[in-house]
């Protein structure tokens, strides 16, 4: 099972040399992925959680791309319809090829009213708009003349019934956001029942989940997955291999914008994972 981050691309303490420094950390700790998420026109109703300045995704991976050597590169999520599926297929294809074939694409429908209207794109067709989007990506796609026949990784992401169906039909793996361990457990069954429904294939399983590392336990039915002790983390790791997970994105944003100036308290709950995931071998071992 693949581990991978959410790094911070937005907010007051972002900057390139912070990219940079994430980026480094993220590579240097041995995780498998590096993922930033996508907003384009910062409304009010985007600029309450994820402020200016925001790093346009493509734009940072491609950056990122050759400050980095073996970490792959992704989006968790891209929101489909805020660009024509052509753009989004050769901004993608390019960037896959010329970061060696690292990139991950994980895609979404979008949630921000206000932001879909300032880019004249319908809020109530965003559903539908997603589906022609990664359709018709996936066919320009198929010309491997003009893009490449290098394999570019698709995650559907949604925790609706929607999103669910939508990586069934569309999607290389489902890419549910920060939820409980019940509540997933419970939504890989209804998974495995879209796709007999439809009769494909059940795709991957590659969440991302919280990390909010505590001293205490953290207990109720409310409890993230990814939210507790190094103990608990791990545990819901472990789960998550049980559960047949391809990947974990690990997101350290619990939601204030301030968090951003502060790099360094993720970074070190990163470590901390990591030493966990990776822990040094032993003298015997070691011979």
């Amino acid at each position: 099972m693949k581990i991978g981050v959410n790094v911070l691309n937005f907010g007051p303490g972002s900057d390139p040399g912070v990219l940079r420094s994430w980026a480094r950390t993220v590579e240097s700790l041995g995780f498998d992925l590096l993922m930033v998420s996508d907003h384009i026109a910062i409304t009010p109703d985007v600029a309450e959680h994820y402020p200016a300045p925001f790093y346009e995704p493509f734009t940072t991976l491609s950056w990122l791309a050759g400050l980095t050597t073996r970490v792959r590169l992704g989006t968790t999520v891209l929101i489909a319809p805020y660009r024509h599926p052509l753009l989004t297929a050769r901004m993608a294809a390019n960037l896959h090829e010329l970061s060696g074939g690292r990139l991950v694409l994980g895609v979404g429908a979008g949630w921000a009213r206000q932001e879909f209207a300032a880019l004249g794109v319908p809020f109530e067709r965003r559903g539908q708009l997603t589906d022609e989007h990664l359709r018709n990506m996936r066919a320009a796609w198929a010309d491997t003349a003009s893009y490449g026949d290098r394999r570019i990784p698709v995650w559907v992401g949604g925790n609706s019934d929607a999103g669910l169906r939508r990586a069934v039909r569309l999607g290389d793996a489902w890419h549910p956001l920060r939820c409980t361990m019940p509540w997933l457990r419970e939504a890989a069954v209804r998974l495995k029942a879209f796709a007999d429904e439809q009769r494909l294939p059940v795709p991957a399983l590659a969440p991302r989940i919280a990390l909010r590392l505590t001293e205490a336990p953290v207990g109720g039915p409310g409890r993230l997955a990814g939210e507790g002790t190094i103990d608990q983390i791990m545990d819901d790791l472990d789960q998550l291999r049980l559960l047949g997970a391809e990947a974990v994105v690990l997101d350290p944003y619990d939601g204030d914008p301030r968090e951003t100036c502060h790099p360094q308290a993720a970074w070190q709950a990163l470590d901390t994972v990591a030493a966990h995931l990776h822990p040094p071998r032993t003298r015997t071992e070691q011979s």
